[in-house]
């Protein structure tokens, strides 16, 4: 069973980061603390399934958060250090004027070679110059101090950030257990396995492939009653990720594709952007493991690069029920923490392809799902 309390404990350093993190951090609390009690609550496969995705989920939101935060943090600590060393000179003069004023006896400083009008001139700059001296010091010593501050959150940050990970792949084992024994979806039809078998043979393209579907089907019954009537154009995307590529635009060997390119996290959970039939699922060409959904009539979602799929052809599905997981190996704690990974986009090391096909014709995935944040 998650607990809640480690999870709140580990997402609270967040708060050292931007107003923004935070807000992510605290939505990622509210949202894990609902999983918690569904995952309590949860009798049926049914219900365990949907409770652990919504946990998944809000671990990838508040791990997310929580990465942004800490690199936040290490970016202002070695920000800060790069001063501190800058200032070395001047920070060793300022310790060896004020040692000089602390160590001095009282009349040895009033004498001053120029007789009584040097020191009182002497004195009157000593009394300007103290304060500031002051200031100076205790902004140094404020400075220190956050370095240390820093750092101390850093490496208590490490074991916390640990401890989630480990949660979170807890998680996905046992999702994998509950789909494992879930046997109550409904079923539109039968797979014949042996005809998808020779489709998958003799077509090399996606177009043949997908238009082959309907004819490697035995006991079918009455259309998809899904509809996304209201629903294109504001789909959620499947996967938490960013864009990597658009329809159209080629790679670094120059291949075109109709699909959405997204950058995820390596074991992240990928879930059905809505209500749908389960056209097919497995390996397919050179798209590794692919999951083809059906949301509604004459309309294909290929979601293609998972390491894990979830589901059998035929089954009906509801929006938001797993559909696989993502490939890759976790960074090394040491990585995740590193700034020099803020913004370089290596912690989404791996893809998942996304295309839409009406009538079995590639469409723009871009005007069916939000694409405009982070999954």
């Amino acid at each position: 069973m998650i607990r809640f309390a480690v999870i709140l404990a580990l997402l609270w350093p967040v708060a050292v980061a931007a107003q923004s993190i935070e807000e992510q951090a605290r939505t990622a609390v509210s949202a894990l603390e609902s999983a918690s009690t569904m995952l309590d609550q949860a009798d049926g496969a049914r219900d365990r399934v949907r409770a652990l995705t919504q946990t998944i989920q809000a671990f990838e939101t508040g791990l997310g958060a929580m990465r942004a935060g800490l690199r936040q943090a290490a970016i202002n600590e070695a920000q800060l250090t790069a001063k501190l060393a800058s200032r070395d000179t001047e920070v060793a003069e300022l310790l060896g004027v004020l040692q000089s004023m602390g160590g001095a006896p009282s009349p040895v400083i009033l004498l001053h070679p120029e007789g009584p009008m040097g020191t009182a001139r002497a004195g009157m700059l000593l009394a300007e110059l103290t304060p500031a001296l002051n200031r100076q010091a205790d902004a140094l010593r404020q400075d220190l101090e956050n370095v240390q501050t820093l750092r101390a959150l850093q490496a208590d940050a490490a074991k916390r950030l640990q401890t989630g990970l480990t949660e979170v792949q807890s998680a996905r084992t046992a999702l994998n257990q509950a789909m494992a024994e879930r046997t109550d979806l409904p079923k539109r039809f039968t797979a014949d396995p042996v005809r998808t078998g020779i489709l998958i043979a003799s077509t090399e393209t996606l177009d043949g492939f997908a238009s082959g579907l309907s004819e490697i089907v035995t006991n079918e019954t009455e259309p998809a009653r899904a509809t996304l009537d209201g629903k294109i154009g504001d789909l959620p995307l499947p996967v938490q990720g960013l864009v990597l590529r658009r329809a159209g635009e080629a790679d670094a060997a120059g291949v075109k594709r109709p699909g959405l390119i997204l950058a995820t996290r390596p074991g992240a959970i990928v879930t059905s952007p809505t209500a749908a039939t389960i056209r097919y699922t497995g390996g397919l060409l050179d798209f590794g493991n692919v999951v083809i959904l059906e949301p509604q009539a004459n309309a294909l979602f290929v979601i293609a690069g998972l390491d894990v799929v979830y589901g059998e052809a035929g089954q009906v599905i509801a929006g938001g029920t797993p559909i696989g997981l993502m490939g890759g190996a976790t960074a090394e704690i040491g990585e995740e923490l590193s700034p020099l990974r803020e913004g370089s986009g290596t912690e989404r090391s791996e893809t998942l392809y996304i295309e839409v096909r009406e009538d079995n014709t590639p469409q723009d995935p871009e005007l069916w799902f939000r694409t405009d944040e982070d999954g």
